[in-house]
């Protein structure tokens, strides 16, 4: 994970260095211009707001990022397998999770996923034929191990 904190602290110091870049060329890009508009006024170079905006928050976001990952790390108060020169791949494996193989449910759950966006697209009233669905597949799918053959 310190590997991702310094891309991240690299990537937070190359935003703020484009939005610079970014400010220096707009200005003198908007300088240039003016001096040549033949209407004679003399208004001063503006910065343009939304690139530079959007340069800044994206620093902004690649640091709270680095900021973030550096206390899990903290936190964790050891080194992960990805840091460990010496580690396997089995040794960053973790157990994922239960999935049964058998269920029908999560394809019941895409189609009320695929009702759901047609009805955005197509007419809102299949919207709510994709809602009644999907209530009744995310229940089917959570109490299927207390029902029929695999009933705990």
């Amino acid at each position: 994970m310190r590997a991702n904190v310094n891309l991240f602290i690299i990537l937070g110091c190359f935003f703020v260095l484009a939005g610079v870049a970014y400010v220096v060329w707009t200005v003198l890009y908007d300088a240039q211009n003016l001096a040549t508009d033949p209407s004679g006024g003399a208004p001063a170079a503006q910065i343009e707001w939304v690139g530079t905006v959007g340069l800044a928050l994206t620093a902004i976001f690649a640091f709270f990022i680095a900021f973030y990952l550096r206390r899990s790390l903290g936190a964790q108060g050891g080194t992960l397998p990805e840091d460990r020169l010496d580690a396997n791949i089995d040794d960053g494996d973790p157990e994922v999770g239960f999935y049964s193989p058998w269920s029908w449910w999560p394809i019941v759950l895409a189609a009320s996923a695929a009702l759901g966006f047609l009805g955005i697209a197509a007419g809102v009233w299949i919207t709510f034929i994709g809602v009644g669905i999907f209530l009744i597949a995310i229940t089917g799918w959570v109490y299927e191990y207390y029902r029929g053959y695999h009933a705990h």
